[in-house]
């Protein structure tokens, strides 16, 4: 790939960084579960867009294992506070 491709993807990742950032701080001061629920989920996706644009910037293939693994390990994360916070009495 050209050097000038591994460099945009390089860069985009950069923007998710501080992106994946902005959304800590909804997680950590969110008004509501939900606000924080949903941050942390976003928090897991950019962090799976975050490998795989470095996978394809430092043409590092094992990234997008990892990228895989960390959305399964998402999911199921998603999965378990959603059932939780039904039990606990309510949808949310």
């Amino acid at each position: 790939m050209p050097a000038d491709v591994n460099e945009l993807f390089l860069i985009a990742a950069a923007v998710f960084v501080v992106l994946a950032i902005a959304m800590f701080y909804r997680a950590v001061a969110g008004p509501t579960t939900q606000d924080r629920l949903l941050a942390v989920n976003v928090l897991g996706t950019n962090t799976v867009v975050i490998l795989a644009l470095l996978a394809a910037g430092l043409e590092q293939p094992w990234f997008l294992d990892v990228a895989l693994i960390y959305a399964l390990l998402n999911f199921l994360m998603a999965v378990a506070i959603s059932k939780f916070t039904v039990e606990r009495g309510g949808v949310l």
